[in-house]
């Protein structure tokens, strides 16, 4: 165990020059967020780019469940049970954070293909401030399907299921 707390030590410690000298968001923030504390675990030179790849694959595994929610083609039952729940004004929500997340999913795709530290930089920054916008909009809609989950289920009660 003392041997993970210093790999997770030495890795906050080289984070936190990173952070400084690029004016980065703090470990505590980016560790809430996006669980960059399993990077201790990774060696590489940089540090930066490893903790774009974890912004990364959230940012993707929520588009591509907003992305079946709006076009739920060949969806689970699961998704449809969300669409049931979520109003007009909901759904132009959700577009927009997808709009969000598809745009930088571009910059990702550039950022794979053409490496620089300062760009991981400026996607790290800039990805963690919109985040905290898109957190807010996603857990609004989250809220409004758990408010509007019981009246649905009890309208289908009744439906025929196989």
């Amino acid at each position: 165990m003392g041997n993970k707390e210093s790999k997770l030590e030495k890795f906050k410690e080289r984070y936190e020059k990173i952070q400084i000298k690029h004016n980065l968001p703090s470990f505590e923030k980016l560790k809430q967020d996006f669980h960059i504390e399993k990077l201790c675990r990774v060696e590489s030179d940089y540090i930066v780019r490893e903790i774009r790849k974890f912004m990364s694959e959230k940012l993707q595994n929520y588009a591509r469940f907003i992305e079946s929610i709006l076009n739920p083609t060949g969806a689970s039952m699961f998704i449809f049970s969300i669409i049931k729940t979520i109003n007009e004004e909901d759904k132009k929500i959700l577009l927009d954070v997808y709009k969000k997340l598809s745009r930088i999913e571009v910059d990702l795709i550039e950022l794979d293909a053409d490496f620089s530290e300062q760009k991981e930089v400026e996607f790290v920054k800039t990805f963690y401030e919109n985040w905290q916008g898109i957190k807010k909009d996603i857990l609004r809609i989250l809220g409004s399907v758990k408010k509007n989950w019981d009246k649905e289920t009890q309208k289908d009660s009744n439906a025929y299921l196989g």
